[in-house]
């Protein structure tokens, strides 16, 4: 899907589920990581997460879309556009968007992530790290015992 495509699947979206014109620019972003799309307040501007559409289809692809849309027309209508507001919620149920998206399975496996394990010489209380802790400042937080790294995952 080319980003003209996802511009005319947007507003059409916003057409027949919220009856209101999308005006501003929907297009893919790449550098996204750790969400399905964002609305910008700024610009007004949609951002989508590609892998989203190339793992999980079409179907999380509109959800996505329309949750972006309910910040997008609440914002522009003066009401509670954040997640917490009353105002977004109710639109998120009347559009049935939702509310969060689905967990892609190529963040799941992230296996070049590596872990430091430390653990306490008195209570045996283990800590995963992802950065070395030096262990002649820190201390358990727990007995404050003296903390020793066991292993690197």
């Amino acid at each position: 899907m080319t980003n003209e495509e996802l511009q005319l699947l947007v507003e059409e979206i916003s057409r027949t589920h919220f009856e209101l014109p999308f005006t501003h620019r929907a297009y893919f972003n790449q550098r996204l990581r750790t969400t399905g799309g964002r609305y910008l307040l700024r610009s007004h501007d949609i951002e989508i997460n590609p892998r989203y559409f190339e793992e999980l289809g079409i179907n999380e692809l509109v959800g996505i879309i329309k949750h972006e849309l309910c910040h997008y027309h609440l914002h522009l209508l003066g009401k509670g556009y954040k997640h917490r507001d009353h105002d977004f919620r109710q639109l998120l149920k009347k559009v049935d968007a939702p509310r969060f998206c689905s967990t892609l399975e190529s963040s799941r496996t992230n296996s070049n992530v590596t872990y430091l394990v430390y653990e306490c010489k008195n209570c045996k209380q283990q800590y995963r790290r992802r950065r070395r802790v030096n262990t002649s400042r820190y201390v358990c937080g727990r007995c404050a015992g003296r903390l020793v790294l066991i292993k690197e995952k």
